[in-house]
């Protein structure tokens, strides 16, 4: 009986976490490629998975702080998605390389074209270029809202507060490394430094941050994916043991 019971709720922590796990990733989120460095640019991926099991997501916007506004945000093109850039003026310019900036932009608009959506069990990543990175914060908070075929609308809008617990719909936040000296961030683009002098050996390291982060990100998924077929196996045989014991007692 106790070898039985142990099994069972083996069986039912495993399964909470492989729940708890897969209601964590299924969040909208913020990923720099390489690093995002205060005072820098840096090469950002919006990951958004589809939680619905009878509804698609057509359409994804993104909201940047007011309190740290970007000079420069510009979309990579995705296929099958329109890009829409919303640029507000500003209160206090921006002085950025030598010239006043008078606006900034405030949201990022994808809405799908063509047919194409984002299906249950599927998630697809928006790249977006931003820059000229604030140096007097550790994160950027930036809001989204996620629309559905069936005109639901989730709003990925909720901060986090310290010491409390996750919110239901949390705002995806980027964090902020320390400030590099060249001011480019180890994510940053040539399309992003376009217009400033910049060295051949600051490309490469740009490059060579991208190829790392990937092979970490790739790295970090695989261990992931181990983990978790490992956790699953385990609680599998503690049931089939605990009714095979069950069974001999019985006998």
């Amino acid at each position: 009986m106790n070898v039985s019971r142990i099994a069972v709720a083996g069986g039912i922590a495993l399964s909470s976490v492989v729940l708890l796990s897969g209601t964590a990733f299924a969040h909208v989120g913020v990923q720099p490629q390489g690093e995002a460095a205060k005072g820098g640019y840096a090469t950002v991926n919006v990951k958004v998975p589809n939680e619905r099991d009878n509804a698609s997501t057509v359409k994804v916007e993104v909201n940047f702080p007011a309190d740290h506004p970007l000079a420069s945000v510009m979309p990579q093109p995705v296929p099958g998605w329109k890009a829409e850039v919303t640029k507000s003026k500003l209160a206090k310019p921006l002085e950025l390389h030598g010239k006043t900036i008078n606006e900034a932009v405030t949201k990022v608009t994808w809405t799908a074209d063509g047919g194409a959506k984002i299906g249950p069990g599927q998630f697809q990543q928006f790249p977006l270029s931003l820059g000229q990175l604030p140096e007097n914060t550790d994160q950027l908070v930036i809001k989204a809202i996620q629309t559905y075929d069936n005109d639901e609308v989730v709003r990925w809008i909720e901060e986090a507060k310290e010491g409390a617990e996750e919110p239901e719909h949390p705002a995806p936040v980027l964090k902020l490394s320390a400030a590099k000296d060249d001011h480019h961030g180890g994510g940053a683009t040539t399309d992003e430094k376009a217009g400033h002098d910049h060295k051949a050996d600051d490309k490469a390291k740009g490059e060579k941050g991208h190829t790392e982060a990937a092979a970490s990100s790739d790295s970090s998924d695989t261990t992931a994916r181990v983990l978790g077929v490992v956790g699953i196996l385990v609680g599998v045989a503690g049931v089939a043991f605990g009714l095979l014991a069950g069974r001999r007692r019985s006998a």
